[in-house]
């Protein structure tokens, strides 16, 4: 058994682990098989609406009575009336005519960031725990959840970003450094790049709150790491990413299993917003386009139908294949056998004696 920490003892779970809310990735099976086995699984509800939220609750509550984390973005609504999508348009139709798919759509928002109706949703189903990524609620939200009982945790890229958090009244903050996979949670500070090992002990210093290391952990010996630089707990998700409860689709797991450990890259072409993902034809072909990407998350549209088109034909080419820095390090087990054998290799580290 791990010896207490404040993350365990404020999220009552026993190991203080937890399995990164990866939307598009993360499934009720995955999030049940972490918090069964004594972590804290996770959902990643960013990209979903009410309907979809309810049903996924009701999955995993059928598969755990145990504390389950529900995430959500927090981010501002895109501008599109100041965006001209001319240019990314352009850069986009010759690889339309290569699938066949017409004309290259206007920019559009495929789901809202967390508003009031999220939220009447998530206090109907009052979750042990919530987080959001790209900032802070509402401070109506914040009350609401709090009041029912929920426990906050927010995303921090920068010491500026978790004081913020704590200010705001999060229960626990996310050091996120740069090595993570999918999108930087940054809401303060465009373009910080700070690394997991120099971040977490300086959000440690700044903030009362339980810290959870997250970016580049993969293994036991990086949550040992985690907790001497000072942090409560750790998040990780790409090592998830391979498992058979994980929705990402094959050729995904292919890459990741291929791989080498320089080739992701810090894309804004899949959404319009700063991400790590395995590199590909778009992020290659298209990365003098940068600058261009529609404002988050309204390029989507524009990048998702070569992405489906690709896949349909097995190629990855132009899906957002999410990975931290630690990707080949991933192996293909379940859920459950990855987080015993990460507990178990941290448990080991921590407690071996000089």
């Amino acid at each position: 058994m791990w010896p207490s920490t404040r993350l365990t003892e404020l999220l009552r779970i026993e190991h203080p682990i937890i399995q990164a809310p990866m939307a598009g990735a993360s499934t009720p099976a995955m999030a049940a098989a972490v918090s069964n086995a004594g972590g804290l699984g996770s959902i990643g509800a960013a990209m979903m609406n009410a309907e979809t939220l309810r049903k996924t609750a009701e999955e995993t509550s059928a598969l755990t009575n145990r504390p389950v984390n529900f995430n959500f973005f927090a981010h501002e609504e895109p501008d599109l009336g100041a965006y001209d999508a001319a240019p990314m348009r352009a850069a986009l139709k010759p690889l339309y005519d290569e699938f066949g798919l017409g004309d290259v759509p206007q920019p559009s928002v495929p789901a809202p960031a967390f508003n009031d109706e999220m939220l009447e949703v998530l206090l109907t189903l009052s979750p042990k725990v919530a987080s959001f990524h790209f900032g802070l609620p509402a401070p109506h939200a914040i009350e609401a959840l709090k009041a029912r009982g929920t426990i906050l945790i927010g995303n921090a890229t920068s010491v500026a970003e978790a004081v913020a958090l704590e200010k705001g009244g999060m229960d626990a903050i996310i050091a996120q450094g740069m090595e993570a996979g999918g999108h930087r949670g940054t809401f303060l500070n465009t373009g910080n790049d700070m690394g997991t090992m120099a971040l977490v002990p300086q959000i440690v210093d700044a903030v009362t709150l339980p810290v959870i290391a997250a970016g580049g952990i993969a293994d036991g010996r990086g949550i040992a790491a985690a907790f001497m630089l000072g942090a409560d707990g750790t998040q990780l998700g790409t090592a998830f990413l391979r498992s058979p409860e994980s929705a990402i689709p094959a050729p995904h797991k292919k890459a990741l299993a291929e791989r080498a450990d320089n080739e992701t890259r810090v894309t804004r072409l899949f959404s319009g917003r700063n991400a790590r993902a395995l590199k590909n034809r778009l992020t290659e072909e298209l990365a003098a386009f940068e600058r261009e990407a529609a404002p988050f998350p309204s390029q989507r549209p524009l990048s998702g139908p070569l992405a489906k088109a690709a896949l349909a034909k097995g190629s990855g080419d132009f899906h957002s294949l999410w990975s931290g820095q630690a990707g080949p390090m991933a192996q293909e087990e379940p859920s459950a056998a990855i987080f015993e054998r990460l507990r178990a290799e941290a448990l080991k580290r921590l407690t071996a004696r000089p």
